[in-house]
């Protein structure tokens, strides 16, 4: 059966940081994975409410040809316009949240990760108060700006940008009650995970 009191551990980190790579690990030694991002498209899609009052508050021309919204199109609209991107997160962000918690909740696992790579900018535990833990996956700024320029292709300002756009490392460790630094080998990663399964285990069954 489902449980209603799922333990439930919050994932984040800066961009490049790994934090989908520890999520990842976390998931394949039997943690149940709600992840932001995905929910985050899937309350957008074709046919939701969230679609319908985007395309009301932004009009039609956020839709693509096919009904689907144009994500390219919306964050120009929200670029450097805080107005506008606070009406699409009090749009997006409560569904988003609902569906996470509710993901969480029917899940059967030992305990649940909850990949929410905006978690600091978000509120932290002020908008997601049924976190029991959350762990932060950290590197320092130039680790970050190495891994997206190799990554993604990218010129340096677009990079510094990308990162300057996100919470700071001190912004993010405020939250945290476990930290991964992640400047090692993969190898240091599993090592990494294997120590946090056991902790999360450990205090899902107290």
């Amino acid at each position: 059966m489902p449980r209603q009191d799922m333990y439930c551990v919050g994932l984040t980190g800066g961009i490049a940081s790994g934090k989908s790579a520890l999520a990842d690990r976390l998931h394949a030694r039997g943690a149940f994975l709600a992840d932001a991002d995905l929910v985050a498209r899937e309350v957008v899609a074709p046919g939701q409410p969230a679609l319908a009052e985007i395309t009301a508050h932004f009009g039609n021309d956020v839709l693509q040809a096919d009904g689907q919204l144009d994500r390219a199109m919306l964050r120009r609209r929200i670029f450097a316009n805080l107005d506008q991107r606070k009406a699409l997160e009090a749009i997006t962000h409560p569904r988003i949240r609902r569906a996470l918690h509710d993901a969480c909740m029917s899940a059967t696992a030992p305990y649940a990760v909850v990949a929410i790579p905006l978690l600091a900018e978000g509120g932290g535990r002020s908008t997601y108060p049924w976190l029991d833990r959350i762990v932060v996956v950290d590197v320092p700024v130039e680790l970050q700006r190495m891994r997206l320029l190799a990554r993604d292709g990218i010129d340096a300002a677009l990079v510094d940008g990308m990162i300057a756009a996100q919470a700071n490392r001190a912004q993010r460790l405020a939250i945290a009650d476990d930290v991964v630094t992640n400047t090692g080998t993969l190898g240091d990663l599993d090592v990494a995970a294997d120590r946090l399964d056991r902790l999360y285990r450990g205090l899902a069954a107290a």
